[in-house]
């Protein structure tokens, strides 16, 4: 590559310089890239020391993933005057698939209504707007933010390919829209627990003495198996509305990375959550992740446990496909399978990168569709010398109205030795008359 490493410093930074002699400076595909002498990356292990030292100007640019942190801390001065830019830059990157994980393995799960009716008990529009500052867009494919995601109905080459599965994959796959349930309001949410147990009781559960059972009087039991203590918050309210279903959720969380992998090699869980990365090119890895043969094979990612001729076929259509075309049919026909055999309770994606950066970049007016692009950005001369004198020009100001209150208080301090001995001398004097 063009860089090369400068200076390690254990634990704190790795800097990088420019080869002055890069070989394919001047091939096209690299004209106008890599234009930063030297770059340092600093890593901290507390996020919060980490956006002080951005604010202090220890660094000059980050990405922000939690819609938190984007909402409530990035109104500090320097921003406000603009010595800091904050901005939402689109892309087309495909972002997958996130949600809770139904492990099909598992015997309370492997009818697929069941999945269907709890997905009903997960108020995403809540969760958007307590938690997430309404920052996200609820998921609604397996290759979302792409061209590879199935949307509407299907077109005449996806029912072309779909129709000979037709006795095998649900009937909605043909002739319905998949969308994710709604709950824009608390009316919703309770439409959408009212739909959950009218599908449950098809399924064969029933409500006995507030409590969701099967033909055995057994109680719908489960575990929601967490990586991370901050998944609690958006477990915890979908806990409670599968309550009010008569079903009884356990939250768990394993914050030893070690034991969640061995669990999840194991398929040792019975819902857990789980991020599925896309490309825009897709191909054999699809195997690992939906083949009937990945479901019986340990630490494969199909944790779900698919198990498909329909999706195995259309897996291997995809990887040895003679064109763009038939590949994004293809791959449409098999999300739509994947969302109707409601696998996974879908969660949120951004369509946006999040970043933060002193004042003293430049940018192709064009972002790449699929990347950032930051190997194209540069520091303008102009814009550099700019902040310098306006931070240089606050300091000094600082400084003097620092200076000043030290001035005041001393002031005021003295004023106030002065009165207190006024007043001692005089009460020596009442004493001594």
């Amino acid at each position: 590559g063009p860089y090369k490493i400068k200076k390690i410093d254990p634990g704190r930074s790795i800097t990088y310089e420019r080869y002055e002699n890069y070989w394919a400076k001047n091939l096209p595909i690299n004209r106008g890239k890599y234009n930063f002498n030297e770059i340092r990356f600093d890593y901290y292990r507390d996020q919060t020391v980490a956006m002080e030292a951005f604010k202090a100007g220890s660094y000059d640019f980050r990405f922000e993933n939690q819609a938190k942190s984007w909402a409530i801390n990035y109104s500090f001065p320097a921003r406000k005057n603009d010595l800091v830019v904050v901005e939402e830059i689109e892309h087309e990157q495909p972002t997958g698939m996130q949600g809770f994980a139904f492990n099909t393995r598992k015997e309370i799960f492997k009818d697929r209504r069941v999945r269907e009716a709890l997905a009903y008990a997960f108020d995403f529009e809540w969760s958007n707007r307590n938690l997430f500052f309404g920052a996200y867009t609820r998921t609604n494919s397996y290759f979302s933010n792409s061209e590879l995601a199935s949307s509407g109905l299907p077109s005449e080459e996806e029912l072309e390919i779909l129709i000979k599965y037709k006795n095998e994959i649900p009937k909605e796959v043909l002739t319905k829209i998949y969308k994710a349930p709604l709950t824009e309001n608390a009316n919703n949410l309770r439409q959408n627990l009212r739909k959950a147990r009218k599908i449950l009781k098809e399924a064969g559960w029933v409500i006995k003495d507030g409590i969701l059972v099967n033909k055995n009087l057994e109680q719908m039991k489960f575990e929601i198996l967490l990586f991370n203590p901050q998944w609690e918050r958006i477990a915890g309210p979908f806990k409670k509305n599968l309550e009010r279903l008569g079903a009884k959720a356990t939250i768990r969380t394993i914050i030893d990375s070690s034991q969640i992998e061995k669990r999840q090699e194991q398929f040792d869980f019975d819902m857990i959550v789980v991020a599925i990365g896309q490309s825009l090119s897709p191909g054999n890895e699809q195997k690992d992740l939906w083949s009937s043969t990945a479901a019986n094979t340990s630490g494969s990612r199909n944790y779900m446990g698919i198990q498909s001729t329909a999706v195995d076929e259309l897996i291997e259509n995809i990887i040895s496909t003679p064109n763009r075309k038939t590949l994004v049919n293809n791959t449409r026909a098999l999300d739509r399978i994947l969302l109707w055999g409601h696998y996974v309770i879908p969660h949120w994606h951004i369509k946006n990168f999040r970043v933060a950066y002193w004042n003293k970049f430049e940018k192709p007016k064009i972002s790449p569709k699929y990347d950032l692009g930051l190997d194209f950005w540069w520091i303008s001369q102009k814009k550099e010398e700019n902040l310098e004198k306006k931070l240089t020009h606050n300091q000094s100001k600082s400084e003097n109205s620092k200076g000043e209150g030290q001035f005041s208080s001393w002031t005021l301090f003295s004023l106030f030795i002065a009165v207190v001995g006024f007043l001692i001398i005089k009460n020596r004097k009442k004493d001594s008359a």
